[in-house]
């Protein structure tokens, strides 16, 4: 099949995370793919090194110049499947692609769970501009459904996957060295991009009760718009000494292997973050909260805890709870690895998007 991602995003996070996976692990298996996004987005600086070919557009915000260059290259390259992710690129593909007379199928990727306005051009751009719908999580899904009232059998959940070669666990101790963090304390860690809504300002809050308690350290893995302002932050609690700032890393399955402790404590617009399922593939205990679809990614009180969101005095209790426990770090460990091994795996999202992508394909033959 001949395949192309649409991204109008310029950040990194786990949408484009997933695309790069999902579009590799497929050309593996012999698929023709490509990205379509900005010049200056992070997913063009990364396809290279994922083999990938990534071919730049003006398609960050809703236009005329980015809606004629899809249309022209769609026309001309004729994709199978176009996959768009965002907003924009999925607009504007799927506009042009109403202008031809050999469109490709349009499957339209829903990451986040942040409310879709509920009027008639976001029911045409879901119902009828795109083929097909695809959530990261089945209460991402169910909300389609239930709130926006899209036809059920036009969305599919599709749980993004992890390489599970890549995420699993390793020596702690000889891991903090080689990163040149504290290798003689208890570790907290979390590995997300800077953005207000993950919640790490209520970490930082939490954390700062426990200093003095525990020998621990909160390692903080990711770059974004409020790492300045939790820089500061954690300077105004006396927490400089203590709380690492790694910044973004592309090796971050051996930031997880350094932790004791996991948390992502987010209080909106998350899917399935990829970053829990990563986590627990390393064996790490896991703390976080039921926002989106996060309660698929955990098994609650097996493999994480969960709290209230924006509530750093329940958060505090949690990781206490964890760090004066180690018997109880251990359970969860063990509980993580297997529940990741058998749900995580890359091979079945890769699977489940394949089987997807060769249906609207087939279809497509026999129009």
């Amino acid at each position: 099949m001949k395949i192309v991602h649409t991204e109008a995003s310029c950040g990194f996070g786990g949408q484009e995370l997933r695309i790069l996976t999902e579009a590799k692990g497929l050309q593996d298996r012999g698929h023709d793919l490509s990205i379509i996004c900005e010049a200056h987005s992070n997913i063009f600086k990364l396809a290279d090194s994922y083999g990938l070919t990534a071919i730049p557009m003006p398609i960050e915000k809703k236009n005329r110049k980015g809606f004629w260059a899809l249309r022209s290259w769609i026309k001309q390259n004729q994709p199978d499947i176009i996959n768009t992710h965002s907003s924009a690129d999925t607009w504007m593909t799927a506009l042009a692609v109403k202008t031809l007379v050999d469109r490709p199928a349009i499957i339209r990727t829903r990451h986040i769970s942040a409310p879709i306005p509920q009027n008639l051009f976001s029911r045409w751009l879901y119902c009828r501009g795109s083929n097909f719908v695809v959530t990261t999580g089945e209460k991402l899904r169910e909300v389609l459904v239930g709130v926006n009232g899209f036809p059920e059998n036009h969305i599919k959940s599709i749980r993004t996957g992890v390489d599970l070669n890549r995420f699993k666990p390793a020596d702690k101790l000889k891991q903090r060295e080689l990163l040149g963090i504290k290798s003689d304390v208890l570790t907290l860690g979390i590995v997300a991009t800077l953005r207000s809504w993950k919640g790490h300002r209520y970490l930082l809050e939490a954390f700062s009760e426990l200093v003095d308690q525990f020998p621990v350290q909160l390692v903080i893995v990711g770059d974004g718009p409020t790492e300045k302002a939790l820089k500061e932050y954690a300077g105004q609690l006396g927490l400089n000494d203590s709380v690492f700032f790694a910044g973004r890393q592309e090796n971050v399955e051996c930031w997880m292997q350094a932790m004791d402790v996991f948390c992502l404590p987010s209080y909106a617009n998350e899917g399935v973050p990829q970053s829990l399922m990563q986590a627990q593939a390393c064996g790490l205990p896991v703390i976080t909260t039921a926002v989106g679809s996060i309660e698929e990614a955990v098994v609650k009180n097996k493999t994480a805890l969960i709290v209230k969101p924006k509530d750093a005095g329940s958060l505090k209790i949690a990781i206490e709870q964890l760090l004066s426990n180690e018997k109880k770090r251990e359970d969860m460990s063990a509980q993580a690895k297997i529940f990741a091994h058998d749900n995580f795996s890359l091979g079945i999202m890769l699977d489940e998007m394949e089987v997807l992508f060769d249906r609207f394909v087939e279809v497509k033959k026999n129009a």
